[in-house]
């Protein structure tokens, strides 16, 4: 927003406060409000970015009550509003109560205008920044294909693939880590081809002991082994007319390998201890994210059973290399798993959002929901931390309860955050904070921040 034009609500009952306030925000469009009422008519009418509120108000102006009410309600009709309280030196621990129902900050009367400018003004950055991510989550849930999140040029690249060839029955292989979303992106396949209306038969070779994968694979007859007490028919023949996904592929042994290389030849199933063969229609889809090259140089992997299974291949990028779906994923799967588990979070903090987006995630999106749902499930409170992720730097040090520490600690997370956000482009970040690039260039330099973020 231009000078003038963003707003910020003031809530107190001083009105000479309120008036040294309006001068000190000239720069913003203010608001001011002495009562509960008031203030909540406002943030009703009008989006607030930001919001300062004085607990001791009446009438309960040497308590807490009001204030802490007010902050409820606010969050209440706006939850994407920062809420800064002023508090005095003796309600320190009411302002600590308030950060625990989701207050933004606090900051300590008698009033420092150049520290409150700046409290106000990273409050207003943050807004801005989780408005983007927002966008980008909406952005991200219009993708190509349903139930896929995709922000990023990479997995978008691979979904208008998927698109392409899913209407042919050409067998794919995908090929990603662990952990990339292949089986959801084989379903799209099979979603999206003819073959939609008949069954989507998944197995994972890796998960199955060999001993047990052909009669998981092809079935058996009655009588065929010890323990077969009838006839079970395999995984292939339950996927007739449809698709059958073979996840990692690469650790289907060599016996193994030569049976599915004669199906895949004349599509014909012949169970354990039968002698009547069986002719299905199905399509393959394979996953791995081993290198198969490598096994085939070192004979552990048939060349001819490579090209069946590789007529048309598909990579998967892992999470790391997807820009900023990794704070996109971040964010659906808290709303998903909030409202599955009834928890009130309703985002995450400066310092968690800086840390989804600088974490490599080894594990990928699996790891990342795994993460998710499990700092849902324990935190208690509104705002998820890097701590409730798991991913507080190992070994650090108690966290300064002094305000001066802790506002340079947020800055410094407000920037990590802005750089991740524009792919540590300095002109973007500094657009996004709203400074100019040799001002972000200086405050960069004075807390030791790098372009490795």
């Amino acid at each position: 927003m231009a000078p003038n034009e963003t707003p910020l609500l003031i809530v107190d009952d001083d009105a000479g406060l309120l008036r040294q306030l309006r001068w000190a925000f000239s720069d913003h469009k203010v608001y001011t409000a002495s009562t509960r009422q008031e203030a909540i008519a406002v943030v009703e009418k009008d989006p607030i970015p930001v919001a300062i509120v004085d607990l001791g108000l009446p009438p309960d102006p040497d308590g807490a009550s009001e204030g802490l009410a007010i902050l409820a309600e606010i969050l209440a009709v706006a939850p994407a509003t920062k809420v800064i309280i002023a508090t005095g030196n003796e309600t320190r621990e009411h302002a600590l109560r308030a950060i625990s129902l989701g207050a933004y900050d606090f900051y300590q009367k008698p009033i420092n205008i150049d520290v409150l400018q700046l409290i106000v003004s990273r409050a207003g950055q943050m807004f801005e920044l989780e408005a983007e991510n927002r966008r980008l989550l909406e952005a991200a849930l219009a993708s190509p294909i349903d139930g896929i999140i995709a922000n990023s040029t990479g997995i978008l690249r691979v979904l208008r693939t998927i698109e392409k060839i899913a209407p042919t029955d050409v067998a794919v292989l995908l090929r990603g880590e662990s952990g990339t979303g292949k089986e959801l992106l084989a379903q799209a396949i099979h979603k999206l081809s003819a073959r939609a209306r008949e069954p989507f038969v998944p197995i994972n070779c890796a998960a199955i002991p060999e001993t047990l994968l052909e009669s998981e694979l092809f079935g058996h007859e009655k009588g065929a082994f010890t323990g077969a007490v009838k006839q079970t028919i395999g995984r292939i023949e339950s996927a007739d007319g449809g698709t059958l996904f073979l996840d990692e592929i690469g650790d289907v042994p060599l016996p193994m390998q030569v049976k599915l290389l004669r199906f895949l030849q004349n599509q014909v199933v012949e169970r354990i201890g039968g002698r009547q063969p069986v002719q299905v229609d199905v399509r393959i889809v394979c996953a791995t994210n081993q290198d198969l090259e490598l096994m085939m140089a070192e004979g552990r992997f048939r060349e001819d059973l490579y090209y069946r299974l590789n007529e048309v291949t598909v990579g998967v990028p892992p999470l790391r290399e997807r820009e900023s779906d990794a704070v996109v994923l971040a964010s659906f799967f808290m709303r998903r798993f909030a409202a599955e588990y009834g928890r009130s979070v309703r985002g995450f903090g400066t310092a968690a959002l800086a840390a989804i987006s600088e974490y490599a995630w080894p594990g990928n999106v699996r790891e990342l929901e795994n993460r998710v749902k499990r700092a849902v499930v324990m935190t208690d409170g509104p705002l998820l931390s890097a701590a409730d992720l798991g991913l507080a730097t190992y070994g650090e040090k108690p966290q300064s309860l002094g305000l001066r520490e802790a506002r340079a600690r947020a800055e410094r997370e407000v920037l990590q955050l802005a750089l991740a956000q524009a792919g540590s482009n300095l002109s973007k970040a500094a657009k996004l904070l709203g400074i100019s690039r040799p001002t972000l260039y200086d405050l960069m330099q004075q807390h030791q921040i790098g372009l490795d973020v």
